[in-house]
């Protein structure tokens, strides 16, 4: 397999950065993906082709921040246009938006659907009833500056977020106050819990550190070749890959944090990165305007990746030898 080369699936289609991205779950059809632009046009695709479903259209601004649920029923954005919307998913319709009174950066479901967390540059996070959208969402202040990231973890019973006050903070959802906070010395570009939630991964600057999502102690932490700009854990917890200014997309070790490969396709810095949720492959969306879906082990056949023989003459004692082989995504 040495001489394998990573062909990665190119996703066209947004015509201004893809800033953030998400996938749903297994579900009895397949995964999805959901991806923000700043062309203010969300995306649903394949999770696994990358195949185009549909475009959801309402938003005014660009927009920062997707989410699906976990069965990809649901969608959810937020945008420049201060609203944070819900999209039945399978018919492309609005179910919701809510009004607020500044750019919403990031949204997410709680794992039973019936709750979204929001964060805005308002400083403020909010948790939202989806059962009684008209109710006044419960509030969290505690953040000094624009909130880049939220998200549900611990059974929904807990908020993460992080913020350019350069803190990452722990939130009790039923009681509303912080239980936790990280300071760090340049501003979180991006955060992730893993699969299990028991770590969190966030970039600053040139460095990915992962923590213990319960008390926030450091597990390890790794340099990076340029500034990153997201990281994502496999959910096997073997290796993470990251990207940012340089263009390419790193995969390393977690363990050892030795760098395994890396890839240039991307023509713009990348934004986001992010592991299937079979692990199978990871997603990335850049400053170029598109996606691109990775193989995590080159030279397996999955979705439209196959591996096929190339050859390559070599005169041998009269044998030909074919002793190459390429990826090719079909």
């Amino acid at each position: 397999m040495a001489n394998l080369r990573q062909t990665p699936l190119t996703c066209s289609g947004h015509t201004r950065p893809v800033v953030h991205l998400d996938f749903s779950d297994v579900t009895d059809s397949g995964y999805y993906l959901i991806s923000a632009c700043k062309d203010g046009k969300p995306m649903l695709r394949q999770g696994d082709t990358g195949d185009w479903i549909g475009t959801f259209e309402g938003h005014k601004g660009a927009v920062w921040g997707v989410a699906l649920n976990p069965d990809a029923t649901k969608a959810a954005s937020g945008a420049a246009d201060f609203n944070a919307k819900v999209w039945d998913a399978i018919k492309g319709e609005e179910i919701l938006s809510f009004q607020h009174n500044h750019i919403v950066k990031s949204v997410g479901f709680s794992t039973d659907s019936n709750q979204l967390c929001t964060a805005s540059n308002e400083k403020v996070l909010r948790i939202y009833d989806l059962n009684q959208p008209e109710a006044e969402p419960q509030v969290f202040t505690g953040h000094t500056s624009f909130i880049k990231q939220v998200t549900f973890f611990d059974d929904n019973k807990s908020l993460v977020s992080c913020a350019d006050d350069k803190t990452i903070r722990v939130w009790d959802c039923k009681s509303g106050e912080e239980i936790r906070k990280l300071t760090f010395p340049a501003i979180p570009s991006s955060m992730e819990i893993s699969k299990d939630g028991n770590t969190i991964a966030t970039t600053h600057g040139n460095i990915v550190t992962f923590w213990n999502s319960k008390d926030l102690t450091k597990i390890r932490e790794f340099v990076i070749p340029c500034q990153v700009n997201s990281v994502s854990l496999h959910p096997d917890r073997t290796i993470f890959v990251c990207g940012g200014e340089d263009l390419k997309v790193y995969k390393f070790d977690y363990t050892t944090g030795a760098e395994i490969e890396s890839f240039k396709g991307h023509f713009g810095p990348i934004h986001c990165v992010r592991f299937s949720p079979d692990g199978e492959l990871y997603a990335s969306g850049s400053e170029d305007g598109t996606l691109r879906l990775w193989q995590t082990t080159v030279g397996k056949n999955y979705g439209l990746w196959r591996c096929t023989e190339q050859p390559t003459i070599i005169q041998e004692n009269s044998t030909t030898i074919n002793n190459k082989q390429e990826i090719s995504a079909s």
